[in-house]
């Protein structure tokens, strides 16, 4: 249905006269004559009858304004929906608890103004191909692997060191330690059942394993967080990984511990990726925001794999 048509009856129907919806449209009063014809032709029905004081809405007219008017409001709906600025921010995280779920409530704190849209994307190549269709502006994730690079269309930039810390229950051995050297991990069993192979996680801690020999076992299915915190707590054998700015809770009888790893710090690269013409403002508003909180990290100590993006 053509919307100009809708727009000129509508117009008429609140003037009641054409030569003042021509006035208000900037049209002629022909042209508005030969869209409110074509629009009852495709109705097949008759929408005015010229009465001595201008035009009148005819029974069908009158059933047919409140449905114009809301085609009218839809389609105003519909062009802010992918209007620039106007639509929430579309940000992917791989989890509610991650490092990059705290940075995005702390971005959401500085500016409460910008809508954001936040989603959980499981693997790189999904991250990808949706920032690519414009389903989202950009992803949190750890890039580029060994032998994937970005399509020239996306682009990255390193914007979060996290280092990483263990996790130990309160029989470990390792348990009143203040912090850990990573030689002092070679031989103790760090158990991480959430690692899925081809991820970039599952990259990285392979890369940790070849460097420095430490042993991490992914068997057993992933019953979540939960599982793996009890599992912990109650395994003095075991240990696990854990970002520093990860957000885990669990009972206090628990007694769980993070540790710090030290000489040198794994240090998880967390990177933003987003496609070079995303054209939303809240974008680089985000951009600025993380390059002003990755600033002061200091990389002096740490490890991070090879292929991670330059500082």
């Amino acid at each position: 249905m053509d919307l100009d048509a809708v727009r000129t009856f509508v117009t008429a129907a609140d003037a009641g006269q054409f030569q003042e919806a021509a006035a208000e449209l900037r049209v002629t009063q022909q042209a508005v004559s030969k869209r409110i014809a074509a629009l009852e032709r495709a109705l097949g029905v008759r929408l005015f009858i010229r009465a001595p004081r201008g035009a009148e809405l005819t029974i069908d007219g009158q059933a047919f304004l409140p449905h114009a008017r809301e085609l009218l409001r839809a389609a105003e709906r519909a062009v802010a929906s992918v209007r620039t600025g106007r639509r929430p921010l579309r940000v992917d995280m791989l989890a509610s608890r991650s490092a990059a779920s705290g940075v995005m409530r702390a971005f959401h704190r500085a500016y409460p103004e910008i809508e954001l849209d936040v989603v959980m994307l499981f693997g790189i190549d999904d991250a990808v191909a949706a920032i690519r269709s414009g389903a989202i502006d950009a992803s949190f994730r750890a890039v580029t692997m060994p032998g994937r690079p970005l399509p020239d269309d996306v682009t990255a930039e390193r914007v979060l060191d996290e280092p990483l810390q263990l996790l130990v229950g309160p029989a470990h051995k390792l348990a009143g330690a203040r912090s850990v050297t990573v030689a002092q991990l070679a031989g103790h069993r760090i158990w991480m059942p959430g690692i899925v192979p081809g991820t970039e996680w599952a990259t990285f801690y392979d890369d940790l394993v070849a460097e420095f020999g430490l042993t991490i076992e992914v068997t057993g299915p992933n019953f979540g967080s939960d599982a793996l915190l009890d599992t912990i707590a109650d395994t003095p054998a075991l240990a696990t990984f854990m970002g520093e700015r990860t957000r885990l809770v669990w009972p206090e009888g628990h007694g769980l511990r993070r540790i710090p790893v030290t000489c040198p710090t794994p240090v998880y690269p967390h990177a933003l990726l987003w496609r070079r013409d995303d054209p939303h403002p809240a974008l680089a508003t985000l951009r600025a925001y993380l390059a002003t909180t990755a600033a002061g990290q200091d990389t002096a100590g740490t490890w991070t794999p090879s292929w991670a993006i330059p500082r």
